[in-house]
């Protein structure tokens, strides 16, 4: 983490309002379910101290994304050099967009606002406006920072120019930073652009549509958000969000559904896998009967110790019996499958794509129609081929009568011409004479 720097621009250079007291500012910790967060005001020192100075680091590790700060509505993909935990999934991807926010998604498509965000301030930045407006990242190997320097907002230039950043850390802790913010967050018009600062992540579920061969229906399902509270989003201020655990992180069947983390944790013996059954992998959970298996809440393992007889020496009563897991409700717990796609108006995520190889079960369709498919344009390329040679072989003999080729085949018409000529007089001399025995 970059100490604050001291030359002129920096982020002490901001000016406070005097009179103001200096006191901590800290906010009390939000549980979000997967994260808590903490925000810090301006005249908290913790806010200064999570605050990255790129301009201090190695100049070589420093990247300005050419084509992101010239353009608006664009997002370009950036590789990670560590895996970043995000809801429990390990990432070594991220999609940097030109609207203040990171796409974290495998499936990209037009509405990266949608869902799987992580967004420090997304609004309707164009970098292009000012030749001063920049995107850069610095990744250290252990962090990766995004920084939108002096953007302003397309619709309204003349609110003056944004500077803050976005840190993940290889723990999985967010950190937003805010340099420059000219206005209150919640007077940021989104009639053109959604307005959103927190978190989001979905899952893909994969349909085939049996009317259209080779095409599949993603739909996107959002099962968590974390929505911060815009009017937090200040000069000098920074939120802190610190992951909790997840299912996932088991890797076990006892400790999996034995967890006490606030989500219904069940273990799959097919997939070797602890989830809630809502995460990116949901569609193999239901796929591979997960939630069926999940109802007994018994480990294989346990049920060998319930037989062992009394006489055994093995002191294993604790854990012979069902296990019990902690079910708590707490605020927007995705305790039932969503029925309906995220109402939102700038987005409909109901994506009908040719298949790419999305969906694992369908692969032996896939090959099939592939065949099918390479078997038609070969042929039609064979019939192609075979008319020009005929086309080309007519227009060489036309121009060069007296080659070989042609004078071979005009002989070949002179003989066939002839054959056809005699066998005609023939027929009519035969008709002729059983016309003249029929008179007589």
């Amino acid at each position: 983490m970059g100490q604050d720097s001291s030359e002129p621009g920096g982020f002490t250079d901001l000016l406070l309002e005097e009179g103001h007291d200096n006191a901590t500012q800290t906010e009390e910790d939000t549980d979000h379910n997967y994260y808590t967060s903490r925000t810090y005001g301006p005249y908290d020192s913790t806010s200064r101290d999570l605050w990255v100075n790129i301009d201090q680091m190695e100049k070589d590790k420093v990247k300005i994304h050419g084509i992101l700060s010239n353009t608006h509505r664009q997002a370009a993909r950036v590789n990670l050099s560590f895996d970043f935990p995000f809801y429990g999934h390990f990432l070594r991807e991220i999609t940097v967009a030109t609207g203040g926010f990171i796409y974290t998604g495998e499936v990209v498509h037009r509405m990266l606002t949608a869902t799987q965000y992580i967004a420090p301030l997304m609004a309707n930045f164009d970098p292009s406006v000012s030749r001063n407006s920049t995107v850069r990242y610095f990744d250290n190997g252990t962090a990766l920072v995004v920084q939108w320097d002096h953007v302003h907002l397309q619709d309204n230039y003349n609110l003056g120019s944004f500077t803050f950043q976005a840190t993940l850390l290889n723990d999985g802790r967010i950190i937003f930073g805010y340099k420059e913010i000219p206005v209150s967050v919640t007077q940021i018009s989104s009639t053109n652009h959604p307005v959103k600062v927190g978190l989001s992540d979905a899952f893909v579920v994969v349909h085939r549509i049996q009317q259209i061969p080779n095409v599949r229906r993603r739909t996107i399902y959002e099962y968590h958000r974390v929505e911060l509270q815009m009017s937090k989003i200040t000069n000098l201020s920074a939120v802190e969000m610190i992951p909790l655990p997840t299912c996932l992180q088991f890797n076990s069947c006892g400790p999996c559904v034995t967890a006490q983390i606030g989500f219904n944790c069940s273990w799959c013996s097919k997939l070797q896998r602890c989830s809630s059954g809502f995460d990116r992998h949901r569609q193999d959970w239901v796929d591979s009967g997960c939630p069926e298996e999940s109802k007994d809440k018994i480990c294989e393992k346990n049920i060998d110790e319930m037989e062992t007889p009394p006489y055994s020496t093995t002191t294993s009563q604790p854990t012979t019996t069902k296990f019990r897991v902690l079910t708590t409700t707490r605020g927007s717990t995705t305790s039932h499958l969503p029925t309906s796609l995220p109402t939102e108006d700038d987005t409909k995520i109901a994506l009908h794509l040719k298949d790419n190889g999305a969906s694992t079960d369908d692969s032996a369709i896939e090959k099939t129609g592939g065949t099918l498919h390479a078997g038609l344009i070969v042929g039609i390329l064979i019939l192609v081929l075979i008319v020009a040679a005929a086309i080309l072989v007519t227009v060489y003999m036309y121009h060069h009568p007296t080659s070989a080729a042609s004078l071979f085949f005009i002989e070949e018409i002179h003989k066939r011409y002839i054959t056809a000529t005699s066998k005609q007089m023939a027929s009519n001399e035969i008709q002729k004479r059983i016309w003249s025995s029929c008179i007589c």
